[in-house]
């Protein structure tokens, strides 16, 4: 198998999961019980929280553990938005969005008045300051803007889009979940007011994440039942997956330089092969600022559907977009928001990369796509 869809998932790294273990077997009490076993669990996310505060720059208190990416995003928008209601009620965010931004902007639109302003980007996939900075008025209050692109990688000029905001005493949340452990990510060092993360995206467990909220920033809460997360986020915490999550997170900042100088020239590497083979393949996304593990290729005339499963026989793992909208038939939103045709979005195939990637799996993908795309070519002829 050819794993090349690391942007929908990660492999646990294995110290993650001996990090885990301890708490998936004798010491399994729950952090808000007050005996021994208890004590030990809530000693163990006080230390998970203070680790991965070190990795972030941030201070202990301002880290708010979720159940993962799409509950950081809804807390870090729809909380600071609530939070902040009586200033106004017009918040922006942009066209390219994951839909736990997107769909959460669309609930507060439609069920609680909020008037919602949507940002385009360019042909290569980026927000414009400039643009941003005409948009916001005096009831503006959040602004939520990805840092990376899940589908296509392009980074998006966040420390700008932050002054911008701050000039104009606005909060500033992005979406960091693609970017972490890719780009260099410290806690308020571009001026944001909060961020998201999850870390089944760096190596760690799925369903845990976390919200970093800029000390003093007031937050409502999206969900009710307990005083957990000093009364920012209910619930039993995740004392296993939480421990993963900062194991994984050193590990992820330690060597996300790393990781980005040896992947760009496979990306590159893989790219010069498909055009090889495929000389009418696009390329989506400004590849001078996009994440070096990411290359989202479209092949007008094929069939998306077909293609996938064409590379899934043939060992290939790989997606069309984000793998939350698996299943659905619409065209990849970002890409449209791009200019793409949708017949050409629909024909388009996600390639992330990982610490596991090889230059013999570039090449394996590459000859496997040739394969497929000559057996399409066949079939419609």
């Amino acid at each position: 198998m050819i794993y090349l869809d690391h942007n929908a998932t990660t492999p646990l790294a294995p110290g993650a999961r001996d990090a885990m273990l301890p708490f998936l077997d004798g010491d399994f009490g729950n952090p808000s019980s007050i005996h021994a076993a208890g004590r030990r669990a809530r000693a163990a996310v006080d230390d998970a929280r203070d680790r991965l505060a070190a990795v972030l720059g941030a201070k202990a208190h301002e880290i708010v553990f979720t159940g993962g990416g799409t509950e950081a995003c809804n807390l870090g928008l729809m909380g600071l938005a609530r939070a902040h209601a009586p200033r106004g009620k017009h918040i922006v965010v942009s066209a390219i969005e994951h839909h736990a931004v997107l769909h959460a902007a669309e609930y507060l639109q439609h069920f609680e008045g909020y008037e919602v302003t949507l940002l385009p980007v360019d042909r290569g996939g980026a927000v414009d300051p400039e643009f941003l900075a005409r948009v916001i008025r005096k009831d503006t209050t959040v602004v939520s803007v990805m840092h990376a692109n899940n589908e296509t990688g392009v980074v998006q000029p966040v420390a700008e889009l932050a002054a911008v905001c701050r000039e104009r005493g606005v909060f500033f949340h992005s979406d960091a979940v693609q970017a972490f452990g890719k780009l260099p990510l410290r806690a308020g060092a571009e001026g944001l007011s909060a961020f998201s993360i999850a870390a089944h995206k760096f190596y760690g467990p799925k369903g845990a994440g976390a919200l970093w909220l800029g000390a003093g920033i007031a937050l409502a809460r999206t969900a009710h039942g307990g005083s957990h997360e000093n009364s920012r986020r209910p619930g039993t915490e995740n004392v296993a997956a939480i421990v993963g999550m900062a194991a994984a997170a050193e590990v992820a900042a330690a060597r996300g330089a790393e990781d980005a100088a040896r992947l760009a020239p496979l990306r590159e590497r893989l790219w010069a092969l498909i055009r090889e083979s495929c000389p009418h393949a696009v390329r989506n996304g400004d590849p001078a600022r996009s994440l070096a593990n990411t290359l989202n290729v479209s092949f007008p005339g094929a069939d998306g559907e077909s293609l996938l499963m064409g590379l899934d026989l043939e060992g290939v793992c790989v997606s069309s977009g984000s793998a939350c909208m698996v299943g659905s038939i619409q065209p990849s939103h970002v890409l449209i928001a791009m200019g793409v045709e949708p017949a050409v979005a629909l024909a388009t195939v996600r390639f992330s990369m990982g610490h596991g990637t090889t230059e013999r799996d570039v090449e394996g993908a590459a000859a496997a796509v040739a394969r497929v795309a000559r057996l399409q070519h066949a079939m419609a002829a």
